[in-house]
């Protein structure tokens, strides 16, 4: 066949074979018959990091502090409920936060509890202003309160809104754990009246009273002079160490050098203002030449100590038993 065929030449790629001879096979055609090796570029085994445009800053969200829509007319009404009393919503949740939460309803039962005792608009207003925790009390943990006044402080009804009034921060204290044994250790130390000081009940015998007394007993009390102290001035359980035994006890023995034993008789003395009062007087004293009794010097009206004063040093000594008694010495019968 390939002497009969001579022209066909694998070379001539214008061979007309191609074109005249459809009917050869595949085969025929080495070049066709091969299976194609497609060849692709080849990529590195290493990844290639392309860097991506930075990101654009991301706006931070405001969150949003109106409340809820279901809360938010409860909060407006709870604003001015508080406000046709008187009261500065804001400047009670200032005070005392749990306000917020506190329902409508509740803030209302609380009110109109008090309002039962007879206390005036202006009263509640006063007494929730000062102690804001009174209105997330409920009715139900108040009552107990009033009833222990009644019934174990013996406070009269007719003098319980001045007790109150007086120390608002009761009604927020708890009868078991506070009031009661307040009132069990005034007792027993002899403050049989504590009707006319209410005001203790609402402290802590071991944060307050206690180391009270243990402070007098420190500066050379017997313990039963420092009781006789307390007993005839429960008053003084109110007073700081730091900023009112502390300075009032310094003066009095280094400055006005007076002995201790006429604070067992006066322990008001501690009642009175140093600034105001104690050291003015003193002074005054000294520039006299005289020295008064701790009653005559700081009880005594102003216009009352000044006469004093003239009469002891433009007249003979009174005797000693008398009030206007003065000596250098400061001898006190």
């Amino acid at each position: 066949m390939q002497d009969t065929l001579p022209f066909l030449s694998k070379n001539n790629p214008f061979s007309p074979s191609l074109s005249s001879h459809h009917h050869h096979k595949h085969h025929d055609f080495p070049s066709l018959s091969r299976p194609r090796n497609l060849h692709f570029p080849t990529f590195s085994s290493k990844t290639i990091t392309i860097p991506l445009p930075p990101k654009p800053p991301k706006i931070p969200e405001i969150p949003s502090i109106s409340p809820p829509p279901s809360s938010h007319s409860d909060f407006q009404e709870k604003m001015l409920y508080l406000d046709s009393i008187g009261l500065d919503f804001f400047s009670l949740i200032q005070h005392h936060p749990p306000i917020i939460t506190t329902s409508l309803n509740d803030l209302k039962s609380t009110v109109d509890f008090l309002t039962s005792f007879n206390f005036s608009t202006l009263e509640l207003r006063r007494i929730l202003s000062m102690c804001p925790e009174i209105l997330t009390t409920k009715p139900t943990t108040l009552l107990p309160i009033f009833t222990f006044l009644f019934r174990e402080a013996r406070v009269n009804g007719s003098d319980l809104k001045k007790v109150i009034n007086r120390r608002p921060r009761l009604l927020t204290c708890n009868v078991e754990t506070q009031l009661r044994p307040t009132l069990y250790f005034l007792q027993n130390i002899g403050i049989s009246e504590v009707k006319k000081h209410t005001s203790l009940l609402s402290c802590s015998v071991e944060n307050k009273l206690i180391p009270r007394i243990e402070y007098f007993q420190k500066m050379g009390f017997s313990y039963r002079q420092t009781i006789s102290m307390f007993r005839r001035f429960p008053q003084l359980f109110n007073y700081s160490v730091k900023e009112n035994y502390e300075p009032k006890l310094n003066y009095f023995v280094v400055e006005m050098g007076r002995d201790l034993k006429e604070l067992k008789e006066f322990p008001q003395y501690f009642s009175f203002s140093l600034e105001n009062r104690i050291k003015p007087r003193h002074q005054c004293c000294i520039e006299k030449g005289v020295c008064f009794p701790l009653p005559v010097l700081l009880r005594t009206s102003e216009v009352e100590f000044r006469n004093r004063l003239e009469v002891c040093c433009n007249s003979s000594l009174p005797f000693k038993g008398s009030p206007l008694w003065c000596t250098k010495n400061c001898d006190i019968e």
